[in-house]
């Protein structure tokens, strides 16, 4: 089946995004793994992928957890340090792709707040020939939602899509649609991909 468009999540497959590091810089293994332990940071930060307000989520968090309120306050005021850089070979696939025509797509559980954060940092977040980014659909992976606005306002058949993406639950949502996909373990399995199926 030819492939019409293809369809890139961000966070691990363009953009290295963890914040764990972050932490245990700040305060070593044992009390960072205690603050995951006493608070969802992870769910808290799904919150903002749905659309709520970054720093309205996050500071309401921390007034909840009296005994981390500064380091959960860290998830908005450093966000920024979360982020190690890009994944250069994956950022020169999309923009080969792109040079040859073949329109890019992102997919991404991102919250409004942060993707204007991380914006002017990466100029290649505002290269997408479309955006498909969960806070502003309020809509997040894997739920079949943001799969079926996707191909709702692309009008591309789920068989002519190709999807990458590191999280294998996100994967299997595209394949159960019939979208074509690739998990995403680095970047070089992906430039492989994109070359089996002709499009580099």
């Amino acid at each position: 089946m030819t492939i019409e468009a293809v369809v890139l999540d961000i966070g691990n497959v363009l953009l290295k995004w963890n914040p764990e590091p972050f932490y245990e810089a700040l305060l070593g293994g044992e009390r960072k793994q205690a603050l995951f332990d006493a608070v969802d940071l992870y769910e808290m930060n799904l919150r903002v992928d749905r659309g709520e307000d970054f720093r309205e989520v996050i500071y309401s968090t921390a007034d909840q957890h009296a005994d981390w309120a500064d380091e959960i306050r860290h998830w908005h005021d450093s966000w920024l340090e979360f982020v190690q850089g890009d994944i250069a070979l994956s950022v020169q696939i999309m923009e080969q792709l792109q040079a040859r025509g073949i329109p890019v797509f992102s997919l991404t559980n991102f919250g409004i707040g942060t993707y204007e954060l991380a914006r002017p940092h990466y100029p290649f977040l505002s290269a997408f020939d479309r955006d498909f980014i969960s806070g502003h659909l309020r809509a997040i992976k894997p739920e079949p939602d943001i799969y079926e606005i996707l191909e709702r306002e692309t009008g591309v058949a789920p068989d002519r899509l190709l999807f990458t993406d590191d999280s294998a639950s996100n994967i299997a949502a595209a394949k159960a649609r019939g979208w074509q996909a690739h998990h995403f373990e680095g970047p070089e399995g992906w430039l492989a991909r994109v070359q089996v199926e002709g499009l580099l």
